[in-house]
């Protein structure tokens, strides 16, 4: 299966990851966040192509409040943006007493 989204990477100081996040999603419909390195600080937002134009206007007005910058992601770094799928099996809930 194809998901079709159009990823930005951004850099914000880790006190603004979840401002970042906070003000991009509370646009909804436009676009999603995941963090990809707190330590790092380095966010992906992730909007579908028909709303690129959007989610940038988003991103322009924090990057003018020195919130986040966008940046390049490093050719071959190879990561999933969309993150491993939960294992759910791990946290099973255990077994209500009869």
């Amino acid at each position: 299966m194809s998901i079709d989204v159009v990823p930005i990477y951004l850099r914000a100081p880790r006190h603004q990851i979840a401002y970042v996040k906070f003000v991009i999603e509370s646009y909804e419909g436009i676009a999603v966040t995941r963090t990809l390195d707190r330590h790092a600080a380095t966010v992906v937002v992730l909007a579908a192509p028909d709303l690129v134009d959007d989610a940038r206007r988003i991103i322009a007005s924090l990057e003018d409040e020195g919130a986040c910058q966008e940046i390049e992601w490093p050719a071959g770094a190879d990561v999933d943006v969309l993150g491993p799928r939960p294992d759910y099996a791990d946290d099973a809930l255990p077994e209500e007493a009869p």
